[in-house]
């Protein structure tokens, strides 16, 4: 693979690649490009996930070195959406979990670095590092960087400032050439352009992948169970999840389902076939339709030729397909099962109050007397009379 097939590969089915003349002069001198993804350790990942693996998978094939961050601290800062005392179970639980959905999509994690982040992230120079680039960025400016990224409130907590610097100096202390995340990040992204230079690093490129559609047409996420497919959710529901999908009919623009399959399911077969392809079976002995590209794909979907209903059967086969490997991986791992249980402990049971409603009206007797109570005294007690001293 030469340097221009490389840079395809590195390329495709990215929303933006900022710098790219970075990367290109890397693979012009015939070096390995090292790129770094993150990921904060807070909610369950889902389905939305595949779309980083996919690429992730792209940039080995291509001879990148590759860094999965577990950023644990991150997931902390980010308005306690990990408290400190699940943080280090989750960041093991997502260990587990990226490595069965990287391996689902035909990665070898034998060639990936997982770092944890409070691995290096709490050393004498990281934290004198947050120090200088605290006292050159306003903020204003964090609060931008972070907007798309961190929970935003009223009154937030300092740690949602801190949370852009440390994503921003993670890329001179992973030691990368480029910072991959999704399309949500580019604020963040353009900070650390302008941010590391301030304190004498050099540039970085930044490559984005798009944002899944969630089931109900927002972004997938981890926090609404309503708009994602959990890694671990059984076939049947996976299956019922997308069939009630949104998917307008003859839309292609914000369509869930078509992202799915553009992003997911035609560039998996890519990695594990060697050729993009993506077949729909029809119903009545019809022919199925076979895809190797999107464009094919969206002209068919605007023409009503292929059917929501025909995409969601093949999106939910496909999705199947590829949880059921991480599923099998789970249930065969019981260090994974006890982990889970401790970085995601299920809700305490809600006891039921009896709610004491009274007597319902004046002089009415009390509870005990009602249900004929021996010790209730018997002048209380209904329909009884107090005998007549003679």
């Amino acid at each position: 693979m030469d340097a221009k097939q490389r840079l395809a590969l590195i390329s495709e089915n990215l929303a933006e690649f900022l710098n790219p003349e970075i990367i290109e002069n890397i693979l012009a001198e015939g070096r390995d490009p090292k790129i770094y993804w993150g990921t904060a350790t807070t909610g369950k990942p889902h389905a939305g996930y595949f779309v980083p693996a996919v690429k992730i998978a792209q940039y080995l094939a291509a001879g990148c070195d590759v860094t999965v961050l577990l950023a644990d601290i991150h997931g902390f800062l980010d308005n306690l959406k990990a408290p400190l005392e699940l943080v280090e179970n989750r960041a093991k639980y997502y260990e587990f979990i990226i490595k069965a959905t990287l391996e689902s999509v035909g990665v070898n994690t034998e060639k990936l670095r997982f770092v944890l982040g409070s691995s290096y992230q709490k050393s004498p120079e990281y934290c004198m590092d947050v120090y200088r680039l605290s006292s050159l960025v306003s903020e204003h400016d964090a609060k931008k960087a972070g907007a798309e990224v961190v929970k935003q409130t009223s009154n937030a907590p300092l740690s949602g400032l801190l949370y852009p610097i440390l994503q921003v100096l993670d890329e001179q202390h992973l030691d990368c050439d480029a910072q991959f995340g999704g399309v949500d990040q580019r604020k963040l992204f353009t900070a650390a352009k302008e941010w590391l230079p301030k304190i004498g690093y050099r540039q970085r490129a930044h490559l984005m992948n798009p944002m899944v559609p969630g089931l109900q047409g927002s972004k997938m996420s981890s926090s609404d169970e309503d708009s994602k497919i959990d890694l671990l959710d059984a076939p049947e529901v996976v299956t019922k999840k997308v069939r009630k999908a949104e998917a307008v009919p003859q839309k292609v623009e914000g369509n869930g389902m078509l992202a799915l399959a553009e992003f997911v399911l035609l560039p998996v077969s890519a990695l594990k076939g060697g050729k993009k392809e993506l077949k729909i079976e029809r119903p009545d002995g019809q022919e199925p339709l076979v895809y190797t590209s999107v464009q094919q794909m969206n002209e068919d979907y605007q023409n009503d030729v292929l059917t929501p209903q025909l995409l969601k059967h093949a999106i939910s086969t496909g999705l199947n397909d590829l949880i059921k490997p991480i599923r099998e991986a789970f249930e065969a791992n019981k260090e994974w099962q006890d982990v889970a249980l401790k970085a995601y402990p299920p809700p305490p049971k809600k006891v039921k109050k009896v709610k004491d409603k009274g007597s319902r009206y004046p002089g009415a007797p009390p509870a005990a007397a009602k249900n004929g109570d021996a010790t209730a005294p018997a002048e209380e007690k209904k329909g009884e009379e107090l005998p007549i001293r003679q």
